[in-house]
């Protein structure tokens, strides 16, 4: 995480209540709670405001301004000062190193400084990074594994200005997919998990092993693909909310009355699930025979994970189970809170509310 673009020592109001924000091309959504243990953890702020056309493309941010005021109508709405903002997968490096494990912490940073020239193509003083040393296995491991993320200072830096501009305090930048992992996946995981935010405009794949975020990938296919894809066969005029209610309740099932729906949708999913098998190869072949490394399940974030039959389809076909997230996972019980939406429409704010956990613990 980047607390107040990395500055050596982090003002005292990092520790400060903040609202967690997911920007996409499409949306922001947000979300704050009251307390910090689950049990006694409520929802205080929740909501989505769309965001126009053209103020984002591809995680960059082409017009500040309008980006501003998305974030001062959100401000209105939460009354927030403080705020920890997600940072778009395809803008992120990643990467994996060793150190020797009795590195003092002052050295460390200098020497992850040193690799990233090996890693990232862009020159070290124009770098914001940022670390985090795994769980060694063993009290004998001499060496430590650190994951490593970095971004263009050029990148943040627009963010920052944008919240800025609308009079909100970035407390912490992070990637997407490391706040998702916050939200969905229970601490005592065992092996590598494979998170899939299907989206609207794309789908982000990110690999999490001991709660860490270690590899991600885009694929430029979301929701709007399949839409279209249901337009060709169904008509051009058919809305959006139909599209909608066909992938959500038909989806993937092959019936003698959805067969053209299946038929529609399944020449897009067979390219998604291509791309999480290829992902998925290189990931093992990466890690080689280390066993804990295997990735042992996929979960399904997003508004387009609501595709009917998408998860068996997974497991079929991947040959890894796949389910669907709950996003409350470790915010509460669903015996003490019941949330203000149900589970479709959480399923998009994986993100939002990983960045608001970490303002509650």
């Amino acid at each position: 995480m980047w607390p107040a673009l990395l500055q050596p020592s982090p003002p005292s109001f990092i520790t400060l209540p903040s609202i967690g924000l997911d920007i996409s091309e499409t949306s922001l959504k947000y979300i704050s709670f009251n307390g910090t243990q689950i049990g006694k953890r409520t929802i205080n702020k929740l909501g989505d405001i769309s965001i126009p056309n053209g103020v984002l493309h591809r995680g960059q941010v082409m017009d500040a301004q309008k980006l501003a005021s998305v974030l001062s109508e959100c401000k209105a709405q939460t009354g927030a000062e403080f705020v920890r903002v997600s940072l778009p997968e395809e803008r992120a490096y990643l990467f994996e190193t060793e150190l020797k494990r009795n590195t003092p912490l002052k050295e460390m940073r200098s020497l992850l400084e040193f690799r990233l020239a090996e890693n990232v193509p862009i020159p070290a003083r124009d770098v914001f990074f940022d670390y985090t040393m795994l769980p060694v296995s063993s009290e004998q491991d001499r060496l430590v594994s650190v994951a490593v993320t970095a971004y263009a200072k050029e990148t943040i830096q627009t963010y920052y200005e944008a919240c800025l501009l609308a009079k909100l305090q970035p407390v912490a930048f992070e990637v997407e997919a490391q706040a998702m992992a916050r939200a969905v996946i229970p601490e005592e995981t065992h092996g590598a998990v494979m998170l899939v935010d299907f989206g609207k405009t794309r789908t982000s794949i990110g690999i999490v092993y001991k709660n860490t975020l270690i590899y991600t990938s885009t694929i430029d296919i979301g929701g709007d693909q399949l839409s279209a894809a249901l337009r060709k066969q169904l008509g051009a005029d058919t809305s959006e909310k139909e599209l909608t209610f066909l992938k959500n309740t038909e989806g993937l099932v092959h019936g003698v009355q959805s067969s053209a729906v299946h038929d529609a949708l399944m020449t897009t999913i067979s390219v998604v699930k291509d791309e999480l098998v290829t992902r998925m190869q290189y990931w093992h072949l990466r890690t080689g025979s280390d066993e804990n490394r295997r990735i042992q399940k996929i979960v399904l974030c997003g508004g387009s994970a609501n595709l009917k039959g998408l998860p068996a389809y997974l497991t079929e076909t991947v040959g890894v189970t796949t389910e669907r997230a709950n996003v409350w996972e470790n915010t509460f019980s669903f015996d003490e809170i019941i949330p203000p939406i149900d589970r479709r429409h959480s399923l998009g704010y994986a993100t939002a509310v990983g960045l608001a956990l970490q303002s509650s613990v």
